[in-house]
């Protein structure tokens, strides 16, 4: 889950002397703006919509995938309302849009077999029931493959093409079947093999007879699985008899068809990249002294290269080798920042890439294989800002309750005077992470606002190793509380930071976190922002969906079970909702099947009957988190006002 972040804005706006918001200002009346219902929030300044247009309004590119004939590729990129798939042939082209939909579109996959068009996913209304189509490219229409209704994850073509598999809850509406559809046809598409639990492709083997599938359990333990797509049969590899679970993840299969690469975190604390072979079994760690997680790997088509992605504490590390000896990968010379997708084209004569650094959104880069030159391809436009005033975070460590080392992120205003307000940025998940790549939310706080902004990585944070993410599990949830404790005490002792004026922000689980410091540390805070957070963990589970209601359970515990329930009754924010003293914002999708709307519902209200000032924001068009421009602006302007008025004055 992607990092929530709310903004503030200067110009045009009367400060508060009060750390609170008035509370006996009159509740400006509810009133609907679009798809938005907007309850408790006062009118907004027009310069300050002025202003976070910009930073609103930038955007970036990501890679779906080389064309079949290796002339151009798909991308994503939003130049509306919402992001859709667009071409691009070459460096500094224009990027031709190919799709036209009023809901966002994730992913594109041509196929070799039919090059008149590509497969996508799409939902609706942000409710995250992703449908299959195949886009027609001579007609400019689309099939839909899918039955309409139910959840439908990831898209994989084989490399000759012919058809397309995906995972779904068609059957049953929990579990996660393997479907593969042999064409454009929806009459072609056919449950292959039903499964349990949650599933997803992690490719096709190169002859097409068989597809690698990833059973998740949770983020410390994923296993390996082949499907037989003519018979449907589906087994295990790499079985293991490990006293503790372990994890399998980006896997790749070799381009002879003999072998899987994947990253396992089997015998060490962090996930390095094995070559499985087939036949034998026998499994050969490639990256033995990784320190590190190994994120992605790719192998190109003639079996020369093998590329792999390292995740260095939030900057992402790219190695190229040659297949047959791994031990002579060559780091390459990429921006620094975060990848996102990276491919090898069908001749294995370029890699293509998306980079997101700090100051420039997703842009997608290629490697000529034989020169190793890197070329942009891309220049995503940042709002008519100038990305020589952003700001590059800088990474330290402070030491929590228990001596833990915690790792943050922290962006200071340029040429800041005196002691700066602060605002604590907490990633979702919580199996998420805090990384070095582009956000304009970041660079508005820093640049506009003079606010410095720390991004921590707490315990339970991916990134630095299986122990440190299980740390938060069940009923050590609050010890990651205590790690944004421990970062106000941090703070305190920092003569450019202003201990009293602190903000804190996330969504999701980052939600949670806000809400859980705003009770326990509202005497050391100014102000919470909370999107699409969790309130109460056992009406969160309750209501949650029902194909991720497990996985979650992992995670925070059973709510079934009498002796976690109670502990979660004891903790939930909501339960706890007189011991808040701070403002909050709460921003939540009607039609979330995460965190349901129910969870900031029954916050605002208790929050509320205190006498606590809280506005509330509800997109009717929305999911887990504001994806459609229109909502996205606006949400902006009403976190500047909010932070305006409860974070900046004295």
């Amino acid at each position: 889950m992607s990092t929530f972040l709310a903004l503030g804005l200067v110009a045009g706006l009367p400060l508060f002397v009060s750390p609170s918001l008035a509370a006996d200002a009159a509740k400006p009346p509810v009133r609907e703006e679009g798809a938005l219902v907007i309850d408790g929030v006062p009118s907004i300044d027009p310069a300050t919509s002025a202003r976070t247009r910009q930073y609103a309004n930038t955007r970036g590119a990501s890679l779906s995938a080389w064309d079949v004939d290796g002339g151009g590729m798909l991308i994503v990129t939003r130049f509306g309302a919402t992001a859709q798939v667009h071409h691009l042939d070459g460096p500094g082209r224009d990027r031709q849009q190919l799709t036209f939909f009023a809901e966002p579109v994730s992913g594109a996959a041509p196929d070799a077999a039919r090059p008149g068009g590509f497969y996508f996913a799409m939902d609706s209304g942000g409710g995250e029931n992703s449908q299959v189509y195949w886009y027609d490219l001579a007609r400019g229409a689309s099939t839909r493959l899918t039955d309409g209704k139910s959840k439908n994850n990831g898209i994989s073509v084989p490399h000759k093409g012919g058809a397309v598999a995906w995972t779904s809850t068609q059957r049953d509406g929990k579990d996660f079947d393997l479907w593969v559809a042999d064409g454009a046809d929806p009459k072609t598409a056919r449950m292959v093999a039903p499964l349990e639990g949650s599933w997803s492709v992690a490719g096709w083997s190169p002859d097409a007879t068989k597809i690698a599938l990833l059973h998740d359990v949770s983020v410390t333990e994923q296993s390996l699985w082949l499907a037989d797509v003519a018979s449907g049969k589906v087994e295990e590899l790499d079985a293991q008899a490990a006293p503790k679970p372990i994890a399998h993840d980006a896997v790749s299969w070799a381009p002879d068809g003999k072998a899987l690469y994947f990253a396992t975190d089997e015998g060490a604390d962090v996930r390095r990249m094995v070559r499985y072979e087939l036949a034998t079994g026998k499994k050969t760690v490639l990256t033995p002294d990784t320190k590190w997680d190994v994120t992605g790997i790719d192998a190109s088509a003639d079996g020369k290269w093998l590329a792999w992605a390292v995740n260095e504490g939030g900057r992402s590390a790219l190695y190229l080798a040659p297949a047959d000896k791994p031990a002579a990968a060559k780091r390459m010379e990429i921006p620094v920042g975060v990848l996102g997708g990276f491919a090898f084209d069908r001749a294995s004569r370029r890699l293509a890439l998306s980079v997101s650094t700090a100051d420039s959104a997703s842009d997608i880069y290629v490697v000529d294989l034989k020169t190793r030159k890197l070329e942009r391809w891309t220049h995503s436009e940042v709002g008519g800002l100038d990305p020589a005033t952003f700001v590059t975070p800088e990474l330290v460590s402070y030491r929590s309750f228990d001596g833990l080392e915690i790792p943050a992120w922290v962006y200071r205003p340029r040429g800041a005077k005196g002691p700066v307000p602060v605002v604590i940025a907490i990633h979702g998940g919580p199996e998420g992470q805090s990384s070095a790549g582009f956000s304009s939310n970041i660079q508005y706080l820093v640049g506009e606002l003079g606010v410095a902004v720390i991004a921590p990585n707490v315990r339970g944070s991916t990134g630095y190793g299986k122990a440190y993410v299980e740390l938060d599990n069940g009923m050590k949830r609050m010890d990651s509380v205590k790690d944004i404790g421990a970062l106000l005490d941090w703070i305190a002792t920092q003569p450019g930071l202003d201990a009293k004026r602190v903000a804190v922000s996330g969504g999701s689980y980052g939600g949670f976190m806000v809400l859980a410091s705003a009770v326990e540390y509202s005497d050391r805070l100014r102000c919470g922002v909370d999107s699409v957070g969790i309130s109460n963990f056992v009406t969160f589970l309750e209501n949650t969906s029902e194909y991720r209601r497990d996985l979650r359970r992992v995670e925070y515990g059973d709510e079934r079970i009498p002796e976690m329930r109670a502990f979660q009754e004891k903790i939930a924010p909501a339960n706890n909702a007189s011991r808040v003293k701070i403002p909050l914002l709460v921003g939540q999708g009607a039609n979330d099947p995460r965190v349901p709307a129910s969870e900031a519902e029954q916050i605002v209200a208790k929050v509320r009957e205190n006498g606590v000032e809280v506005w509330y924001v509800l997109a009717k068009d929305e999911g887990h988190g504001f994806q459609k421009q229109p909502n996205r602006e606006a949400w902006l302007d009403i976190t500047s006002t909010f932070y305006q008025r409860c974070l900046l004055g004295p």
